[in-house]
C-alpha cells in the first residue's frame, strides 16, 4: 500500500492540467515506467484526478452550502420572513450573480461524479448570458481575487 501511495504523490507533484484532464508529461512517466506499468501509472493518474475532484466538488459545495445559508438567513427574523410570504422579498442582481458562479463550478465538477443526466440549464447559462453582459461576472471575478 505504501508504493501504490508514493507512486500517487509522485504523480500529483508531476501531473499537469491538459486538454484531457490531467496529464503526467512523458519525460515523468518514461521515469515512472522503470518501476511501474502503464496500467498502474493510468490507475494512480485516475486516483490523483479523482482526489483533487473531489476535494474541489467539496470546496464548491461548501461555498454554495455557506453563500445559500447566508441569503436564506436573512429571511429569519420575522419581518423578514413577512416581506418573503408577502412576495415583496428581493435578492441583488450581485447575490444571484454569485449564486450563479458557485453553483455553475459546483456543476463542472458534479459532471465527473454524475450518472444521471444533467438538469436543463437553458434558463441558468441565459441567466450567466445577462449576468455577464452586465458587467456583473466581471466584476465578482474580481473581488473573488481580492479575497
Amino acid at each position: 500500500m505504501g508504493r501504490i501511495l508514493d507512486l500517487c504523490g509522485e504523480i500529483a507533484a508531476a501531473a499537469d492540467e491538459g486538454t484531457e484532464g490531467l496529464e503526467l508529461p512523458l519525460s515523468d512517466r518514461e521515469r515512472l515506467l522503470g518501476d511501474w506499468s502503464e496500467a498502474d501509472l493510468d490507475d494512480a493518474l485516475a486516483l490523483v484526478r479523482e482526489s483533487l475532484l473531489q476535494g474541489e466538488l467539496i470546496d464548491s459545495a461548501d461555498s454554495v452550502s455557506a453563500r445559500l445559508i447566508e441569503l436564506l438567513g436573512r429571511f429569519g427574523d420575522e419581518a423578514a420572513f413577512a416581506k418573503l410570504r408577502a412576495g415583496a422579498a428581493n435578492l441583488t442582481s450581485e447575490e444571484i450573480g454569485q449564486l450563479a458562479r458557485r453553483v455553475d463550478r459546483l456543476e463542472e465538477v458534479l459532471e465527473v461524479f454524475r450518472d444521471a443526466a444533467p438538469p436543463d440549464r437553458i434558463g441558468f447559462d441565459a441567466l450567466r448570458r445577462r449576468l455577464a453582459d452586465q458587467g456583473i461576472e466581471a466584476e465578482m471575478a474580481a473581488d473573488e481575487t481580492d479575497d
